[in-house]
């Protein structure tokens, strides 16, 4: 690692820390109700909302009520956008004139957005119109979010109530979301991103003259059209909202997305300004701010070394040129390093800064091909998503989900004193445990099974085109990333074809619903228990010792789940790298 690299990486925690603590506290006042500057702002249309959609908002329900409503709110979502996207055709907002989506990629395309996933097998210029880009994908970036948030609120209130049949009121929860914190963060960042170069228009294109003109048989091109959309508005929240999905086919990579550095840092410091912030929520809402900080700890010890090892396998020449004799070092000529599929305006630091934070956050977006990674670079994002997207994870889902292992640990250390174990005053009895591992396991379970039929059937083989090792992690990154919902691939993969539209999909569902549902379960379990004084046997869940406790647990299981699959691509590939 270079000077440049420390430092960069150190600026980048550093600024995400120092906004992450009062953004914390103010999303802790929203759930709570208190009066924020956004509610006095947007007060009247948020009372508004409720009257048009009959919400009483003093009414609370039980965790069952709260997770039919989350999934149905979910299930129409998904219907309205297949519907958009396959009636595109003879909707307005279609300068470009694009016909009907196909119907297994419109089912892909809408249950990834839907789930907060945002994989992409299309390309967006090229595929989808102004109105399903703006309509459904942007407005399904919001609320995906706002859901997962909302769970995360129930789940707070099930740690902090005591004896309660409730967990909150999930519409006003996702109201909430969207309008005191999402939508106010989107508009300063969609604002800054236009002002930086972004594109937002609904002009379908744009003609610009070539500098150097190019020879085409007798003629000669002079000119190009340029696709141009309303993209700041979707970048602002795919960004913010852990979506990842961008407006463009090449993401964060395109020019007209993130043209400076400054959008580049602006973009990369949303992706985990709120998922960091939620865990000071945490920490205010069970009163106990020390809790906070120490699931961000668990989180920074294992972001840190991961992103080190991502940027230092970049910077470091390539075996098979090394062997050649070919001079990779840095010069005034080249960066050094592995620059393939990287931007030069980025440069390798922020490439592989960026692919460990769109995959520790569940967020997807890229600004470089992580198909071009040297084996181990293209490591580091495979394993962040395997451990279950919990090192700042998705907005609310991540939280959620580094919870449950949460109460793994707990569980376990229960278990070596020959305890109950306690969390935050709450006793993890079987129920808990039971739910919080079918949580844990069963996206792992899609990701495996899910790459083991893609190896194994005709129709799965046809989509990879490089075989051997690579191929194999092409596959497991794809639905690694989509049983885990984080929506960034490998590329290299024929991923708009029947098989892996509905595979992709199955797996977006299970990797987010069935922990969801269980996460709403403990919630509703928790909330009805009552408070158990701590004693001297008490695991204190504040120290070094639990976060220590807690890494380990994510670690484990993340190895004794994925280690094998993990041999069998990236490692094998790192290996014949070598010549002996």
């Amino acid at each position: 690692m270079t000077v440049n690299a420390w430092i960069q990486l150190g600026l980048y925690l550093a600024v995400v820390y120092l906004l992450a603590c009062p953004l914390g506290r103010y999303v802790a006042r929203v759930y709570e109700g208190e009066p924020t500057f956004a509610s006095r702002a947007l007060g009247w249309l948020e009372r508004g909302l409720y009257r048009l959609f009959g919400v009483r908002p003093e009414e609370e329900t039980g965790w069952r009520t709260y997770a039919v409503a989350a999934l149905a709110f979910s299930a129409a979502g998904f219907v309205l956008l297949y519907l958009l996207q396959r009636l595109q055709g003879v909707l307005p907002l279609n300068p470009q004139g694009f016909g009907p989506v196909s119907p297994h990629l419109a089912f892909n395309t809408a249950v990834s957005f839907v789930t907060n996933t945002n994989w992409q097998a299309y390309g967006g210029e090229t595929t989808l119109s102004h109105l399903v880009q703006a309509a459904g994908l942007t407005v399904q970036n919001f609320v995906s979010a706002g859901t997962g948030m909302a769970v995360l609120a129930a789940l707070l209130r099930g740690f902090a109530r005591r004896n309660a049949a409730t967990v909150g009121n999930f519409w006003v929860d996702l109201t909430r979301s969207v309008l005191y914190v999402l939508l106010p963060l989107s508009l300063v960042l969609a604002l800054a991103l236009v002002s930086q170069g972004v594109v937002q228009t609904f002009r379908a294109s744009v003609t610009a003259e070539l500098v150097e003109p190019l020879p085409a048989g007798d003629s000669v091109v002079a000119t190009q059209r340029i696709a141009v959309g309303p993209a700041a508005s979707q970048v602002a929240i795919k960004q913010l909202g852990t979506n990842g999905g961008g407006f463009y086919n090449v993401n964060s990579a395109h020019p007209l997305e993130n043209p400076t550095p400054l959008s580049n840092f602006l973009e990369l410091l949303a992706i985990l300004l709120i998922p960091a912030a939620l865990c000071h929520t945490f920490g205010r809402m069970v009163r106990d701010p020390r809790q906070g900080w120490a699931v961000l700890a668990a989180m920074t010890v294992m972001f840190a070394p991961l992103a080190v090892g991502a940027i230092a396998a970049e910077q470091r020449p390539s075996p098979v040129l090394e062997s050649a004799g070919v001079d990779q070092g840095p010069g005034p000529a080249q960066a050094g390093g592995n620059m393939e599929g990287k931007e030069v305006r980025f440069g390798i630091v922020n490439s592989a800064l960026w692919a460990t934070a769109t995959t520790a956050a569940s967020n997807g977006s890229v600004n470089s091909m992580h198909d071009s990674y040297s084996p181990l670079g293209g490591l580091v994002p495979l394993a962040l998503m395997q451990l279950g997207e919990v090192v700042f994870g998705g907005v609310g889902s991540g939280l959620y989900g580094m919870l449950l292992f949460a109460i793994i640990a707990v569980f376990v250390a229960g278990l070596m004193v020959g305890r109950t174990p306690e969390y935050l005053g709450k006793k993890i009895e079987a129920r808990e445990v039971k739910m919080a591992a079918i949580g844990i396991l069963v996206p792992a379970l899609a990701v495996l099974v899910g790459t083991a039929v893609a190896v194994a059937t005709p129709a799965g083989r046809a989509g990879i085109f490089n075989p051997g090792a690579h191929g194999f992690s092409e596959a497991l990154y794809a639905f690694s990333s989509a049983g885990n919902n984080n929506g960034s691939a490998f590329a290299g993969l024929g991923a708009n074809a029947w098989f892996y539209d509905l595979a992709l999909g199955a797996a977006m569902v299970l990797g987010r619903f069935w922990v969801m549902v269980p996460v709403l379960a403990i919630a509703g379990s928790l909330a009805g228990k009552k408070q158990v004084p701590a004693s001297a046997g008490t695991l204190e869940t504040h120290t070094p010792l639990f976060v220590a406790l807690l890494v380990g647990t994510v670690l484990l299981v993340g190895a004794l789940t994925f280690v094998p699959a993990l041999a069998l691509g990236p490692m094998v590939e790192h290996l014949t790298l070598f010549p002996h």
